[in-house]
């Protein structure tokens, strides 16, 4: 019995130094792919135009085609990616000839090994998909077999299970170079809905339709002839969050969903142009919606707000900023108090879910519009792209980012974005 005793104790110790030895190669002191910055407006430009040229809705099911991705789109993607599921490590891509490699580092809590838990996944080209060669986690490497259990594990971790089946129907080769891959692809006759089936799921569309109900019943009640004002339709849309919640549902689900709601319906859409499901439920009746008694501030806000409630802050800040630079170049005129309310919209979608129920807290009873937008109409507005030019040096010069410092600083005087 003692040896038994003696020989299981041995053999403990020896899992125990085996598992401290696989901690300390696996954990590093430092991160091997640093965070990128903030995603620049050429950046959605290019998003849009690649959107626009492989849309599922306007290409024939079976029709095989291809779309070429530079190493810098892939990082965008995954970026993107890992910030909205994956809660936010930095990724970087490497493209060779018939090879890739895909890079992530992870902050870590305290521990005596080191703060960074860095990955490299190494693939190479096949005839149709990409295979692994090999997953190393720090020091650590692991064989192919391995990688593919542990990145099947944290698909269905993260709820991607639908997304990874959906790519791996429609995706049917991807070719690599050096810099770039280009996937050929087919979309399939229910493309479309499988898409919208993973974007828009079961218990997203329930909560979607419990805020477009609450919304109907708020606008039934106004008279459509008069201005609202935003803070009029946020009040009663986070109270329903706040009930929702204390229910045991998730806060920051629930306020991304009321955001989703009012966004759709300031900008003049219905949710039944993205998830057929949504033309049975009740319409809201149109409501001429304002903020600091302007139409399109609700529109900057809230779409901004969508953005980063849907974990992509970076990309909420370089879409407001392509609008006004395409403003600037074809339209209105490049104008400061729009950027302002897409920042103060940006951080609202960012509390909304950072700290979801200290905002439904703070929400409740009815709040003033400088609560959460600060009061803008002295900011430089309408200016043409050469005007823009001439007064500010352009996007980034001095000027320019004295202007945003001005207003940050406003937007972290108000009560609900300090």
């Amino acid at each position: 019995m003692r040896t038994f005793v003696k020989r299981l104790l041995i053999a403990a110790a020896g899992l125990l130094a085996l598992a401290l030895l696989a901690a300390g190669l696996a954990v590093q002191r430092q991160p091997l792919v640093a965070q990128r910055g903030d995603i620049v407006w050429t950046d959605v430009e290019r998003a849009l135009q690649l959107v626009r040229s492989h849309d599922p809705r306007r290409s024939r099911p079976g029709l095989r085609r291809s779309v070429v991705a530079s190493q810098h789109d892939l990082d965008l993607l995954l970026n993107h990616g890992a910030r909205r599921w994956l809660g936010g490590p930095a990724v970087r891509v490497l493209l060779q000839p018939y090879r890739a490699q895909v890079q992530a580092s992870l902050a870590l809590p305290a521990n005596p090994w080191g703060g960074w838990l860095n990955l490299e996944l190494r693939l190479r080209e096949t005839a149709d998909l990409p295979a692994i060669e090999r997953l190393s986690v720090g020091r650590l490497p692991l064989p192919a077999w391995l990688a593919e259990f542990a990145l099947t594990r944290l698909v269905a971790r993260a709820g991607l299970v639908a997304d990874a089946e959906l790519a791996r129907d429609v995706v049917q080769h991807v070719s690599l170079a050096q810099g770039v891959a280009t996937l050929t692809y087919a979309w399939q006759v229910d493309t479309s809905q499988r898409v919208l089936a993973v974007l828009v799921p079961a218990p997203e569309q329930e909560r979607l339709r419990a805020y477009t109900e609450r919304l109907s019943t708020l606008a039934a009640g106004l008279d459509p002839a008069q201005p609202v004002s935003l803070a009029q339709l946020l009040t009663p849309l986070f109270e329903l969050a706040h009930q929702r919640s204390s229910a045991g549902a998730d806060a920051a689900d629930e306020n991304r969903a009321a955001i989703v709601v009012l966004a759709f319906h300031v900008t003049g859409r219905r949710l039944a142009s993205v998830m057929p499901a949504a033309r049975h439920w009740p319409q809201p009746r149109w409501l001429h919606v304002t903020l600091r008694q302007r139409p399109d501030f609700p529109q900057h806000f809230l779409v901004s707000a969508l953005l980063a409630a849907e974990g992509s802050s970076p990309l909420a800040n370089a879409v407001g900023l392509y609008k006004e630079v395409t403003d600037a170049r074809h339209g209105s005129g490049f104008s400061f108090n729009d950027m302002a309310a897409n920042r103060a919209g940006t951080r609202f979608g960012e509390r909304a879910v950072s700290a979801p129920a200290a905002l439904q807290a703070a929400l409740a009873g009815q709040r003033p519009e400088a609560d959460f937008m600060p009061d803008v109409a002295d900011l430089p507005e309408f200016l043409p792209a050469a005007e823009f030019k001439r007064r500010f040096g352009g996007v980034g010069a001095p000027a320019y980012q004295q202007v945003l410092a001005d207003i940050e600083s406003r937007i972290n005087a108000t009560a609900l974005l300090r």
